[in-house]
């Protein structure tokens, strides 16, 4: 592996910390640390710095939730990854994981319909849904999404990618 070339690459596209690997719980909070430190360090208002590592959270729980309550645990499976850049003026918190190809649909539809909302209708929706029960066959309450939609600058983006017959790779970018 040439660590020059992939330093570049993260240059090059803006990638300022990057986490390759299983999502465990001690894992993600001294990335969490870390953001916080080199956010800090680049004296960035404390609002973008809340938005920032909250998205960050939210995506690693995602994903780890998302894991987790599918039962995929091989780590050649599990192992997801988590980028957090610049991208213009602002930032972009990227996830990367596994998905079971009968969760990409539904998935992709999710993040379609929060992208479609104005920015009061996904506040009303956030409210609305902080008010619901959690349906029992439910991966979540339904507002991660919300949640990062509230603190982008723009939409949400995702690619698809084909990994086997029985899953895909998923990746989410949020717009800081």
């Amino acid at each position: 592996m040439d660590l020059y070339n992939l330093r570049d690459e993260f240059n090059k596209t803006g990638i300022m910390m990057c986490f390759n690997g299983p999502f465990y719980h001690s894992i993600i909070e001294e990335i969490g640390k870390a953001v916080r430190n080199h956010l800090t360090a680049e004296n960035i208002t404390q609002a973008a710095l809340m938005d920032v590592f909250a998205v960050y959270i939210e995506l690693v729980q995602n994903v780890r939730n998302y894991l987790t309550l599918r039962g995929i645990t091989r780590p050649e499976v599990a192992s997801s990854i988590i980028t957090i850049g610049r991208s213009g003026e602002g930032y972009v918190v990227s996830s990367g994981n596994v998905v079971l190809n009968t969760d990409v649909e539904k998935l992709c539809m999710r993040v379609d319909e929060v992208n479609a909302m104005t920015r009061d209708e996904i506040k009303s929706q956030y409210r609305k849904q902080m008010r619901c029960d959690v349906k029992p066959d439910a991966m979540g309450a339904g507002l991660g999404f919300l949640d990062i939609a509230k603190r982008s600058s723009k939409k949400m983006t995702y690619t698809v990618r084909d990994l086997d017959t029985t899953s895909k790779f998923f990746s989410l970018s949020a717009y800081i």
